[in-house]
């Protein structure tokens, strides 16, 4: 059986999933992006969770980070753009994860692009989202 923390990992990958992008969890970059890009879901930092008594709870705001990457050439900015969105669409269709979260809480993305010798240059953010989550151990 899947920790709390696991499950809600699970879950956010399996929104992100359908995505035209490529979506990966925990992985290096690629030497080759996706024309439709990549979306890298990093486990992040749970940070020190808020602790409730009768009965013992820990309510956390999980940091966890989407790195989005695009290289699509002359439409790079566009793409990029598309592929934000979408992602925007996705957690706020569903801000509990099928009631695994309280909620889940995008920040906005900064940008950047990133130059690649002998190819288009490469769009890049990462997208923290907070993950507000209660477990009875920090361990599930």
């Amino acid at each position: 059986m899947p920790t709390t923390r696991e499950a809600i990992f699970a879950a956010l990958l399996a929104r992100l999933q359908p995505l035209a992008a490529a979506v990966l969890r925990d992985e290096i970059l690629p030497e080759r992006i996706p024309p439709q890009g990549l979306i890298i879901l990093r486990d992040g930092q749970p940070g020190e969770p808020e602790v409730t008594l009768s009965p013992l709870r820990y309510h956390y705001q999980h940091r966890a980070e989407l790195e989005v990457v695009v290289q699509a050439g002359s439409n790079r900015p566009s793409a990029f753009d598309t592929l934000i969105a979408a992602i925007g669409s996705v957690l706020t269709a569903d801000p509990t994860l099928g009631g695994l979260c309280d909620w889940v809480e995008p920040e906005a993305p900064v940008p950047v692009d990133l130059p690649v010798e002998g190819a288009a240059a490469i769009k890049a953010a990462v997208i923290t989202v907070v993950l507000h989550y209660t477990t009875a151990s920090p361990l599930t």
